[in-house]
This record gives structure tokens, C-alpha cells and sequence, in this order.
């Protein structure tokens, strides 16, 4: 009995302590986000001359923003990119309309990404291609977030380097988004209903989704993965709340003015960013579309069994830091 009661009061203690220093690492973290960015120089790899860096507080310049965070990813971005340049280009062609770019934000990567990344810029142009370097690795969150906010388009996509989802499956998120833009729209203004309006200027949020393949995977996967992937998205559900299904999906479109809000708060930079901005998106009232994609797995994934206690960890600090109000919500 003593025992027992010695087990209980040392997991207390231990819950106790893990409690405090979730909080202490909330309130640290409570003005890591900015509402105004830092405008950083970027270079052009061709005349080797400083250009002015845009932010998402500007008007836009462009149709479509591709923003394409990359660590370590010298082996796989070339073929992603250069299929995504074809597509891109192929379709301006066809709509002279159609403007583009593609952000490179390479995240502190220690192999050739970089190089691998200017020399597209060099083949493409700098107004087609640009490349954030952070210097360090700050995580993925914070690399997608460095693009969207020094990004030039109407619509903006955040994608995976290893070209895991078809760069067409963008059509799907950015159809849903006009649609929904539209009526939205014409309930914000009745009177503008039949004319042109900004799509830029809507909030709408699409987030590309894997839920239709779960039943496949589970057949495919060890038990104890299926066991962590069931468990994770309990968590997701009890931290975020429910709406959307796979939230870790790397293929998400947002107009401008939701990702001029949503990434102008968020506070995680790694994983577990994607449930927040779900988080934000209810917060805001910014209509979230799930719309299915087709995904295939690239060899080389950076998920791995470590990346499950660094989610928690996340997700426990989103929810203290929010649930106290440590971290404020700016209306960018």
C-alpha cells in the first residue's frame, strides 16, 4: 500500500513539474509571433543584385504563390520543382492571366539545397523563383511562415518538397476556393454579387487531405503506428477541436487575406503548426474546405517514432498558452 501510494504521489509530482514547465515555455513563447515582419533582402543569383523583399501586407503582384519549405532536401527538391515549373508554366501559357512564384524558404539545410534551389532561380529568373534563407533551422512551421509572409500572390499554396501530392491537385483547393470566395462574398456585400471582386480580399482557407486513403493505410501499417496515428489525432481533436480530418497534410491553399491573418499568429514552428492555424481558423470564423488529394509516400520522410513526443509537446503548449491567454491574438 505504502508503494502504491509512493507511485501515485511521484506521477503527480511528475505531471506537476511537466505542467509548470509547459507553462514557463508558453509564456515564453507568447511574443514569438510578429505581427510585423522583419523585411529581409533577397538576392538576385543572376546580377547578384539586392532586390526588395515583398510582405504579405502588400498588395499582391501575382495570381498564385507556391511556397516550398526545404531541410536537407538536395536528392528530392530538383524533381519536385521541376515538375511543378512545367505545370506552372504550361498553364501561363494557356492563361495569360495566370501569374506565378515559387518561395523557396530553405530552412539552414547543411547539404546542397541551396545551391540546388539558385540554380533553378538562374534557369527560371528571380521574378519565377525565390529563395528565403533562413540561416539555422527554425522548423517547418516557421519556414512556411517566413514564405507566406513575404510572399506576392492572391492565392497562396504551402507544399512539400518531395512533390508527394500532384501539383494539379491544386485546381481542386483553388476551385472550392472561388466558390466559396463568391458566396462569401456576396453575403459580405449582396450588392457586388454579379461583379468582379478580389480574391485575395476573402478569407478562405483549403486544406489538402489523405483521409480517404486512412483505410488502405491502416492495412499497410504496423499496429503500434496505427495505434500513435489514432492516438495523435484524439489529441488533435481534444486540442484544435473537431472540422478537419488530416490536419498534417502539406498541401494547403489560403487566400490572402486569411494567410495575411493566420500566419501573422501563429506561435509553433514545427510540426504541429498545422492544428493551429485549424485552431486560428475557428477563431477567425475563416471557412476551412478538407479537400481530398492524391499523395503517394516519397522515401526520405523527416516523420519519424522521435516526432510523436515533440507534437505533444506542441500541441500541450498551444493549448496552455491559448487556454490562458498568454498568447494574444493580433487582427492583422
Amino acid at each position: 500500500m505504502d508503494f502504491l501510494v509512493t507511485v501515485v504521489e511521484l506521477g503527480l509530482s511528475l505531471l506537476l513539474i511537466v505542467f509548470f514547465v509547459v507553462v514557463i515555455e508558453a509564456w515564453r513563447r507568447r511574443n514569438s509571433n510578429v505581427s510585423v515582419e522583419t523585411v529581409i533582402a533577397l538576392e538576385d543569383p543572376i546580377s547578384l543584385k539586392q532586390i526588395p523583399c515583398p510582405h504579405i501586407s502588400d498588395p499582391a503582384e501575382k495570381y498564385l504563390s507556391l511556397i516550398v519549405p526545404a531541410y536537407n532536401e538536395e536528392q528530392r527538391l530538383p524533381a519536385a520543382l521541376e515538375e511543378t515549373m512545367v505545370y506552372l508554366q504550361d498553364r501561363a501559357s494557356r492563361d495569360k492571366n495566370f501569374s506565378f512564384e515559387v518561395v523557396i524558404v530553405d530552412d539552414g539545410s547543411v547539404d546542397g539545397t541551396k545551391r540546388v534551389a539558385l540554380d533553378f532561380v538562374r534557369k527560371y529568373t528571380v521574378d519565377n523563383i525565390r529563395v528565403i534563407p533562413l540561416g539555422k533551422n527554425q522548423g517547418k512551421g516557421e519556414a512556411i511562415r517566413k514564405g507566406m509572409m513575404h510572399s506576392r500572390g492572391e492565392l497562396l499554396l504551402m507544399l512539400d518538397a518531395d512533390g508527394a501530392t500532384k501539383i494539379t491537385d491544386l485546381e481542386r483547393l483553388e476551385n472550392q476556393i472561388h466558390a466559396v470566395a463568391r458566396e462569401e462574398n456576396s453575403i459580405r456585400d449582396p450588392a457586388s454579387k454579379h461583379t468582379d471582386f478580389r480574391i485575395g480580399d476573402v478569407q478562405v482557407s483549403a486544406f489538402g487531405s489523405r483521409a480517404h486513403l486512412e483505410e488502405k493505410a491502416l492495412a499497410s501499417r504496423k499496429w503500434y503506428r496505427n495505434f500513435l496515428m489514432k492516438g495523435f489525432h484524439l489529441v488533435v481533436l481534444m486540442a484544435a477541436g473537431p472540422g478537419i480530418r488530416d490536419t498534417q497534410c502539406g498541401f494547403k491553399m489560403f487566400t490572402r487575406a486569411a494567410a495575411r491573418r493566420l500566419f501573422s499568429n501563429v506561435h509553433l514552428k514545427r510540426w504541429c503548426f498545422d492544428v493551429e492555424l485549424v485552431f486560428l481558423c475557428k477563431r477567425f470564423n475563416i471557412p476551412m474546405l478538407e479537400i481530398s488529394v492524391n499523395w503517394s509516400e516519397i522515401p526520405g520522410s523527416k516523420v519519424n517514432m522521435l516526432s510523436i513526443p515533440n507534437m505533444l509537446w506542441e500541441l500541450a503548449l498551444m493549448s496552455v498558452g491559448y487556454r490562458t491567454g498568454m498568447w494574444k491574438i493580433h487582427n492583422a
